[in-house]
């Protein structure tokens, strides 16, 4: 397969990395208004949840992560006419997996379109730097379109989680 060209990070289509559901030791998630204060409130819910679990050493980098993939969503994910108002139903998801040496961070939204990050010039531009810092900070990270009533995709970032060694008997 060649690669057509478009931008060297064009993320890899697919589901959550090869690590087995049935054995996450923790797993949290949160519903995120369609608000931008929701940044805010997902970097709060993912400190709570890493204080809780005794991941605190890895905090800044998947903080800068979730705050790039949660924005991501609020601002291309969400149409302008969407009503930025609480919602039974809040459209963006943040949900955090843990495995013994892997963290997960995924965010789902309604959109069905790839998070692409876009190759610019203008190093100021704001749009497509996040995918980069994301690519940067987590040791690997891509996305899946959701089937059925959800609809929508989910946009994750793995971390490894260094090794908490228990003292030897």
């Amino acid at each position: 397969m060649g690669t057509n060209g478009s931008t060297m990070l064009e993320p890899l289509r697919q589901g959550l990395p090869p690590l087995d559901p049935a054995a996450v030791s923790d797993a949290a998630s949160c519903a995120l208004p369609a608000r931008y204060e929701a940044v805010r409130d997902a970097r709060q819910f993912t400190r709570r949840t890493l204080d809780q679990w005794g991941d605190g050493d890895r905090f800044d980098d998947v903080c800068l992560v979730v705050s790039e993939l949660v924005t991501n969503a609020l601002r291309h994910a969400l149409p302008a006419s969407t009503p930025r108002t609480p919602e039974q139903n809040p459209p963006v998801r943040l949900h955090l997996m843990r495995w013994t040496e892997r963290l997960v961070c995924a965010v789902r939204d309604p959109s069905k379109d790839s998070p692409i990050a876009r190759d610019s010039d203008d190093f100021s531009a704001e749009s497509g730097r996040g995918l980069f810092l994301v690519d940067s900070f987590s040791d690997s990270w891509g996305w899946h379109p959701l089937a059925g009533t959800l609809g929508g995709k989910v946009v994750w970032a793995l971390f490894r989680l260094p090794q908490h060694l228990e003292s030897a008997e």
